[in-house]
């Protein structure tokens, strides 16, 4: 069984016991809790929840080091950004916002808001969340329960503007580019610059950064031939798995300091966190294979390879 997963217990009424399997908002964790309390049996007395569900406003109260996080003393709005239209950038403000506290409030705040949204919409619906105090407000303050229906509505408006969005593989325009990391090492990516220019990348809004570490020490970080066919017969296996027909956009690879980064945009993160996951344990022991998702609805973590 993968390891990563956390569970709540409790009672769901007076002959039901409630087991939550919670990814505690690890993105790559997520589709496996769902597959594994899918594949539960049915068990009399028992219920099983695959990530922690949204609750009742009402019956969220949350106390931490003598600050309480409810619908009464929390509010939000939503920052525009004029580049980034689709974007939703939220501000939590708590009224007894406190400095000296400010680690504090901040956790009861998010914690608040994991029991209230739920833990996958807490995860997916918001692209940049922050919490401030009164004074620091550049906006009218809204109630915290309304931030519910407002999500609701954003993603309806996303799904119809970019739901039937494909992107058309022959706009691909690949690039070589060299450059030196601040170390001095050399840098070699190949970047696909077609699809960096492409106006629908809100559309795939997940990135999965792979990197795969190698030793280069006596090469200027660079792999030696061997290691550079491995590595292209790991990036092979991916794209293979994860290609444009299923909506998987390639991005390119960078490979310097004893790394290679392969990069690609998915409109989901279930599968390519699956496929990622058997992936790290066939190459095991070759070489030390990692990765990560992310959200970043307009790319802006490329921006280095086209400014």
């Amino acid at each position: 069984m993968k390891s990563g997963f956390f569970f709540l217990a409790g009672m769901a009424d007076a002959q039901t016991a409630e087991l939550v399997l919670t990814a505690d908002g690890v993105i790559t964790n997520i589709v496996f809790a769902e597959e594994l309390v899918n594949a539960a049996p049915p068990i009399t007395g028992w219920m099983f929840t695959a990530l922690k569900p949204a609750l009742d406003i009402k019956n969220v109260s949350i106390t931490m080091a003598n600050y309480s996080f409810t619908a009464e003393n929390l509010f939000f709005y939503a920052d525009d950004i004029p580049d980034c239209p689709d974007e939703i950038d939220i501000k939590v403000i708590h009224a007894d916002f406190n400095e000296a506290d400010e680690n504090t409030i901040i956790n009861g705040s998010l914690i608040f808001l994991d029991n209230f949204l739920g833990e996958l919409n807490f995860v997916t619906t918001i692209d940049a969340i922050a919490v401030i105090g009164k004074e620091q407000a550049e906006k009218e303050l809204i109630p915290i329960e309304k931030l519910k229906p407002y999500l609701i509505w954003r993603e309806k408006e996303f799904v119809e503007k970019y739901g039937d969005l494909q992107y058309n593989p022959a706009n691909d325009s690949f690039a070589a580019l060299e450059a030196k990391l601040s170390n001095g090492a050399p840098m070699l990516a190949i970047i696909n610059i077609g699809l960096l220019g492409w106006e629908g990348k809100a559309s795939h809004p997940w990135i999965l950064d792979v990197e795969i570490k190698y030793n280069g020490e006596n090469n200027n970080g660079m792999p030696d031939n061997e290691t550079y066919r491995l590595l292209d017969d790991i990036e092979d296996d991916i794209l293979a798995q994860l290609n444009d027909a299923d909506a998987y956009l390639n991005i390119g690879r960078q490979t310097a300091d004893n790394a290679r980064e392969i990069y690609i945009a998915c409109n989901d993160f279930r599968k390519s966190s699956k496929v990622m996951y058997a992936l790290k344990q066939k190459y095991a022991g070759l070489l030390n294979l990692g990765y990560k998702v992310y959200k970043d609805k307009y790319w802006r973590s490329f921006n280095r390879f086209v400014n």
